[in-house]
């Protein structure tokens, strides 16, 4: 016959983190007060990112009632190019200068199709390398609100969709340009 074994209990298995004095509560308020104050930061990034996408993206978006036409570019300076704006749709006016927001994908020589600003004689380039163009600071306040969701939220899957529309929506307007 085996002998009864002794009536012990193996010790219970020691954690690694060490109680903290005072409860923790500091630390409970802390990492809430990060996660809030890193949430209404990457919510102002993407609201920032729509608010100056706006300006171009509703004339090219809501071009309905519009002036469209199409501006063959004569001459550019560091920010503007301009020239003559030829009319397509009704009730549009023809004119002799035109300005249009000068970037990569306006060269001289070179016929687009606008819309006209209304009350200005500014143009918008149309179409969707012009719908692309308008949204590229979106795409980049995706790309910075990323990184503080990653790092400040720690959500890193939902930074990695973040990242990867505002990489598509810049690649997406280099390509459509």
């Amino acid at each position: 016959m085996i002998p009864a074994m002794p009536d012990t209990k193996a010790p219970a298995p020691r954690s690694r983190r060490r109680p903290r004095p005072g409860g923790g509560g500091a630390s409970v308020a802390l990492r809430y007060g990060r996660l809030a104050v890193m949430g209404v930061l990457a919510a102002l990034i993407l609201i920032a990112g729509v608010w100056g996408s706006w300006g171009y993206a509703q004339h090219v978006m809501l071009s309905k009632g519009r002036e469209q036409g199409t501006i063959t570019v004569s001459r550019c300076d560091d920010e503007t190019c301009w020239g003559p704006y030829e009319p397509v749709s009704t009730g549009s006016r023809a004119r002799e200068r035109v300005d249009i927001e000068r970037s990569v994908a306006v060269e001289t020589g070179q016929t687009y199709s606008v819309v006209v600003k209304p009350g200005s004689s500014d143009v918008v380039r149309t179409g969707p390398g012009g719908l692309l163009h308008a949204w590229v600071p979106l795409g980049g306040a995706l790309l910075l609100a990323a990184v503080v969701v990653a790092g400040g939220l720690r959500m890193v899957r939902a930074a990695w969709v973040l990242g990867g529309l505002g990489v598509a929506l810049i690649t997406a307007a280099w390509v459509a340009l």
